[in-house]
Order: C-alpha cells, then structure tokens, then sequence
C-alpha cells in the first residue's frame, strides 16, 4: 500500500500564536507531528503551509514542504491544492494529519489509511475511541459518532449520541455511560485525492453549519466514511498554552 501525510498548518491561532512554531524540545511542533508521521508507513510525507516561516522552519529539519496560496477559505481547499502540487493522482490515497498532533500514533495513520484501501465503497476514512468518561460523553467539544453494521459513520455530533434514553433522569442528565460505550471521534482523516479535490467544491449542508463539522458535509451529500475503532485515546493535542506546557513536559 501506498500513501500520502498532509500536514496543514497555519500561522493564526487566537488561542495560542503561531502554534506550528512553538517549540518541543527545541523543535518546532510541526516539526514533531511530522517526524511522528514518517514513523509510518507512508512513503511521502508533506508540511502543507501558506506561511514562508513554517516552510523555512520545516526545510531546516529536513521536511518536504509545500507552500500554498493565502486565500483557501478552509482547510481542505488547501490540501485539494497540495494534492495538485504534488502530481497526486485521483486513486492516491492521503491521510491528514493536523499539524498540532506532535504525539500522534504512526500505527493510526496505517490503520486509517488501510482500511480506506480496503473499502472501495469509502469516500473517506477515519478513527474512533471508546469514550470512558461521562464529562466526556456530555461534552460539546468532544465530537462523538455512531456506526452502522459495517463500521461506517452514521452520524457525528457534539451532542451526547447516542441518546440513552434509559439512562436520562428527569432534567435530560445522565448519571453514567450507556453500554456499549459511545464513541468519540479522533480528528484524523484519509482520502482519495480525487474526492479531496472534490469535496471543497460541494455545497456546505444544513447540518455541517448547525454542529459546525465539516466531514457532515460529506454525509450529507452521500459519501461514505469508514470507521476505525481503536482500543487507544490519542495524545493530546495542543491547543492552548497549558496544552503546549503539558505536552512539552514529555519531551
């Protein structure tokens, strides 16, 4: 099997400022996700940036960067042009990797990349853990998903899915997990350069705005997302100065 890592990252971060160049151990933190990534078995991977300091930052540690336009208005319009930079064909498989992932699994990147190699009927592929929390189940910044038969999303929410509702008390609370236990969904994402190229070009869908997640839009136009359920939560990302504290501690 062949494939692709893209790693996009960008300068603007309200939360924390020019996050891909904080520092790890005296490497920057784009720097780490993509080391991490090439311990995988991706036979190519790429820093996507529209910032000549993280392309700068990244050629000085030996990582194939590719420098995009400023203008994309999401994510996977930059990815669809990295796609076209790097001559990848429509059947080539990519996995993103968000570039604030320095302790992400290169096992993960195998697992998702595969199982969309294994299914032709995937227009995407992605990952999922065991949620073991209940402030976890009830929290909206854990985007949850539930599964058909054949491990194929059925629905992403930031609402507690799916709904127990045996398990509610009068005032729509929980006092523990249903079982089996719900899901949460881990942000990595492997696709076909064709669909990658595609998916921008599709309209937004009422409910990609209404949870403000856009693998929805995927969903809502029919495309299929394949699911791999792993038995291990990821490392930490780093979002805020105290996420970037914690995970500098382990470097």
């Amino acid at each position: 099997m062949s494939f692709t890592v893209l790693i996009p990252a960008r300068l603007a971060s309200t939360r924390l400022p020019n996050k891909p160049l904080a520092l790890l151990g005296g490497v920057p933190m784009v720097v780490r996700t993509a080391q991490r990534a090439r311990l995988s078995a991706a036979q190519r991977t790429v820093v996507v940036t529209d910032s000549a300091s993280i392309l700068e930052a990244c050629t000085a540690h030996g990582i194939e960067t590719v420098l995009t336009r400023t203008d994309h208005p999401s994510g996977s319009d930059r990815l669809a042009e990295a796609c076209n930079l790097l001559g990848l064909d429509g059947d080539d498989l990519v996995v993103n990797v968000q570039g604030d992932e320095p302790l992400i699994d290169p096992g993960l990147i195998d697992q998702v990349a595969t199982l969309l190699q294994q299914r032709p009927g995937a227009s995407m592929a992605t990952a999922a853990h065991a949620i073991a929390s209940l402030a976890d189940f009830t929290n909206p910044n854990v985007v949850k998903v539930v599964l058909d038969a054949q491990q194929h999303a059925l629905y992403f929410s930031r609402a507690p899915i799916p709904w127990w509702r045996d398990g509610a008390t009068a005032d729509k609370s929980f006092q523990s997990l249903p079982s089996p236990a719900p899901l949460r969904h881990i942000g990595i994402y492997a696709y076909r350069a064709g669909f990658l190229r595609l998916f921008p070009t599709l309209p937004q869908a009422p409910i990609e705005v209404s949870e403000a997640l856009e693998q929805l839009r995927a969903q809502w136009h029919g495309h299929r997302i394949a699911v791999h359920v792993t038995d291990h939560a990821p490392g930490p990302g780093v979002d805020t100065p105290e996420d970037l504290e914690r995970v500098s501690k382990l470097y």
